[in-house]
């Protein structure tokens, strides 16, 4: 299951004010690439473009395929997403919640399939969520919460997974515990495009960085090519000497 990833020339305009500047990214199949940049850089619009949930300019491709012409159901079964503030049912159970994100692989009538439970409980066990599954999702902890939300779009079982700040709220065990899972399954072929605010963590499990600022690619490569004391005195301001 693996999958690229491209957009060409996204630009996301929002009441007039430019948010996403003409902004080209390709992703190999089986590549974990983070984006990183300062607040107000661009990168929760720049995947929010890659899935569609924003207005956008531009093209995305999945396999060389444009998603455009692609219905809502059949990007979904290709791409799923982990958003920084996620919709979510107050009084949903962690379980029925997780589930939904095997929907795209069921008509919308019918019960769900023993395949999709089977997923969903692997999910949970592997998030360290399964003591929770009969819990309602209000009365989680915020990192419970969040570990809820990533395991949902696992569920979904795609070839290319986005996900916006992903460890925000987690303690570091379970910041650990999710990244590690993600890198499995980047071994295992899975596409991974993440936004991370911590650059230490970016640098050591993406295969590549992305930096993005003012809407567009200021850089991209390896930790040691992007993370340099000029890239953040620039983008960042701050003095890293």
């Amino acid at each position: 299951m693996s999958a690229t990833l491209e957009s060409h020339d996204l630009s996301v305009r929002v009441d007039g004010t430019p948010l996403l500047r003409s902004t080209s990214l390709a992703v190999d199949a089986g590549e974990w690439v983070s984006i990183i940049g300062p607040n107000g850089a661009g990168k929760s619009t720049l995947l929010r473009a890659l899935v569609g949930a924003v207005d956008a300019d531009g093209d995305v491709l999945v396999d060389g395929e444009s998603v455009r012409s692609m219905k809502r159901m059949e990007r979904a079964r290709l791409m799923s997403w982990v958003p920084q503030i996620p919709t979510i049912p107050s009084t949903i159970r962690v379980f029925d919640y997780v589930l939904l994100g095997r929907t795209p692989h069921r008509h919308p009538l019918a019960a769900e399939r023993p395949e999709d439970v089977g997923v969903v409980k692997n999910v949970l066990r592997d998030l360290d969520l399964h003591h929770l599954s009969d819990r309602e999702m209000d009365s989680l902890s915020g990192g419970e919460r969040q570990r809820a939300v990533v395991a949902r779009a696992l569920a979904q079982s795609t070839p290319i997974i986005l996900l916006d700040e992903p460890t925000t709220a987690l303690d570091l065990g379970h910041q650990q515990e999710v990244l590690l899972l993600l890198d499995r399954l980047r071994r295992d072929g899975r596409t991974i495009v993440t936004t991370m605010h911590d650059l230490t963590l970016a640098g050591q499990f993406a295969d590549r960085l992305v930096l993005l600022a003012e809407g567009e690619v200021k850089a991209e490569g390896g930790a040691i090519e992007v993370l340099t004391e000029k890239n953040i005195a620039d983008h960042y301001r701050a003095d890293v000497r």
